[in-house]
């Protein structure tokens, strides 16, 4: 790992440890979180056990869906996963703490826009997985409203986004043909207006760049 690779993910993950209580007090009764949940568990592809997520944060995803390991570079959040009984290591995406082929489902929620080098990260999520396992990537396509919203935030140096980028939906899929998955399915959520969030809502199959929430299923090749 380089220099600046270690120097990003110090700064990125600096917030998240010296604030995450803050962080994991958002998620309490939050209509954001159970329509990001709720389109992760509209997927339909079969998503097996043992199952990883990288950036598990608080562990709030990990709990609700049978994550048994969750991996993250700040420690505080980890200490609050762990009080969820997810099983956690503190690591960093480019150089995973785990064996080959050891997960058939990895998760990578929300995780991306904080990676230095995110097709290095992917390449380590394809390493880790069995023949045919899946990785789920979670993201906030660049155009929509949220992306544009986020990124605003970034630029104003909001403290959880000031490292933050954040890409078209369709990039992050030719990314993950470049690391060796298939993309599987897609789905899209989140297409209410940040200032105008008010009722929950279903998610829709397919990959769209005004949604502020987007799934990809990439099987490994």
């Amino acid at each position: 790992m380089s220099e600046t690779q270690q120097e990003h993910w110090q700064k990125a993950s600096e917030v998240f440890h010296e604030r995450a209580g803050e962080y994991d007090q958002w998620f309490d009764n939050s209509l954001l979180f159970d329509i990001e949940l709720a389109a992760i568990k509209d997927l339909q592809t079969s998503l097996l056990a043992p199952k990883l997520e990288l950036g598990v944060g608080p562990g709030r995803f990990a709990t609700e869906l049978g994550v048994s390991v969750g991996i993250d570079p700040a420690f505080s959040p980890l200490l609050l996963a762990s009080k969820r009984d997810v099983n956690t290591v503190q690591g960093i995406g480019e150089e995973l703490p785990v064996s080959n082929g050891c997960a058939a489902t990895v998760y990578l929620l929300f995780t991306l826009c904080f990676l230095a080098e995110p097709k290095l990260v992917l390449a380590e999520c394809h390493r880790v997985l069995k023949k045919k396992g899946h990785l789920v990537l979670g993201v906030v396509p660049a155009r929509g409203s949220w992306g544009k919203a986020l990124n605003a935030k970034k630029e104003k140096k909001h403290p959880f986004y000031e490292h933050a980028s954040f890409y078209e939906a369709g990039q992050i899929a030719q990314w993950l043909e470049e690391t060796g998955f298939k993309v599987v399915e897609c789905r899209s959520s989140l297409f209410q207006d940040p200032e105008n969030l008010r009722e929950k809502e279903p998610s829709r199959p397919g990959l769209d760049e005004a949604a502020g929430f987007c799934l990809l299923v990439g099987a490994k090749k």
